[in-house]
């Protein structure tokens, strides 16, 4: 089940992670400031065993990353194409924004909020991550609910062992987890 990948470039590689979280499998993969824990967001059983292994409470509710727009749309309600260029731009400034949802939403993922945490992200071990699986990834820090986020390949495997699919990259520059802000008002949530 665990393999090692720097900047994965051969599409064999994709199809065995796509195949792998289509599985209710979890990845460990590096984001802007950490090593985000992650599943295929349309896997019910594989986000409910995330939260546990995790240990959050499902109220939370969860962040989405993506590469692109398309990638979010069937969680959240339309945006028109400024928009999505506006949450394209916030990418870049590792910023996520809370997007109302669409009433079908699971709510393993938005937890009880009529909104739902969406980063495109501008990380490219991330960014080629969600094009080569081709799709959005859950994307919470790789830690214990109110413990430190792994930053390294070898903390990832220390925690998780053999139930985690750890891919080795770097992470980011970023000190401090994204900015959450809302998104009509620009509200911070999150700094």
């Amino acid at each position: 089940m665990n393999g090692i990948y720097k900047l994965i470039r051969h599409p064999a590689s994709y199809r065995a992670l796509a195949s792998h979280l289509k599985r209710g499998g979890l990845i460990a993969y590096p984001t802007e400031s950490c090593y985000g824990l992650g599943c295929d967001p349309q896997n019910f059983r594989a986000v409910k065993k995330l939260l546990r292994l995790k240990q959050r409470p499902q109220r939370k509710g969860l962040i989405l990353i993506a590469a692109e727009y398309a990638q979010v749309a069937p969680y959240v309600l339309p945006l028109s194409l400024a928009q999505q260029q506006r949450l394209q731009a916030a990418g870049a400034q590792a910023t996520t924004y809370l997007l109302p949802t669409k009433p079908s939403a699971s709510h393993a993922l938005r937890g009880v909020h009529d909104s739902l945490a969406v980063r495109l992200t501008a990380h490219a071990f991330a960014k080629n991550l969600c094009r080569g699986v081709r799709s959005a990834l859950v994307s919470t820090s790789a830690n214990r609910a109110g413990q430190k986020s792994a930053k390294s390949y070898a903390a990832c495997r220390k925690l998780f062992g053999e139930r985690v699919w750890v891919l080795r990259g770097m992470i980011g520059k970023n000190k401090k987890p994204s900015t959450i802000r809302t998104w009509s008002d620009e509200r911070i949530i999150r700094n």
